[in-house]
């Protein structure tokens, strides 16, 4: 005897079968779909920036932090630098959308500063963080942007792009207010107005004390 196959039930065209309608709930689904409104008014996440990363004009990389595992590994993230780069150092916009992220940037002498979010990200947000970490390095380097000199001040590089951003999550968007907050006290970095005068109160106590032996 020939055994019997188990067949799928057929529905008529326009069942579902969960019952109801199947024409109202296959367009109801297609609409929930296709809605941009849930597209636009998706669950606000506080993890806004992916990556943020600094290269040099031939696409090398000299600073570089990613918050996520959308690039988990050195040589995945390094392939991207790559790619944004080739797709952003000749032109004159301001923003980019590659492999699904959005992607702002700016440029300085011979540097190029990246900062990445999700397809769904506001770019304004994004930008805000450009435009405080270009501020904020154009305030340590003493307005001297260029390779040799982050490269001189990279550590305090990286503890600028701390005080902006963490785990993500933007913590600030005022280049004053990073300033303040960042001790520039590194081997050869250069420092702040701050942080000169409490050198200055500092040597003040030493020699007071000094006296008083």
């Amino acid at each position: 005897m020939q055994r019997a196959e188990a067949r799928p039930r057929q529905h008529p065209e326009g069942a579902a079968p969960g019952g109801g309608s199947g024409g109202e709930r296959a367009a109801a689904a297609a609409a929930g779909a296709m809605d941009p409104t849930r597209l636009l008014f998706q669950e606000p996440s506080l993890y806004t920036v992916k990556a943020i990363f600094i290269l040099d004009n031939d696409g090398r990389r000299l600073l570089a932090k990613y918050y996520d595992d959308t690039f988990p590994s050195t040589k995945e993230q390094k392939t991207f630098e790559r790619s944004v780069f080739n797709k952003t150092h000749k032109t004159d916009s301001e923003i980019a959308f590659l492999e699904g992220l959005t992607i702002v940037y700016k440029s300085s002498i011979d540097l190029f500063f990246y900062v990445v979010g999700s397809s769904q990200e506001n770019e304004l947000m994004l930008m805000a963080v450009l435009t405080c970490l270009f501020d904020s390095l154009n305030h340590m380097l003493r307005k001297n942007v260029e390779k040799r000199s982050l490269l001189d001040n990279l550590d305090g590089a990286f503890l600028v792009v701390d005080e902006i951003v963490d785990g993500g999550v933007i913590l600030e968007s005022d280049p004053q207010q990073v300033i303040q907050k960042v001790n520039f006290r590194v081997d050869d970095s250069p420092l702040s107005e701050q942080s000169v005068a409490q050198v200055l109160q500092s040597a003040k106590e030493q020699i007071k004390w000094s006296l008083l032996k």
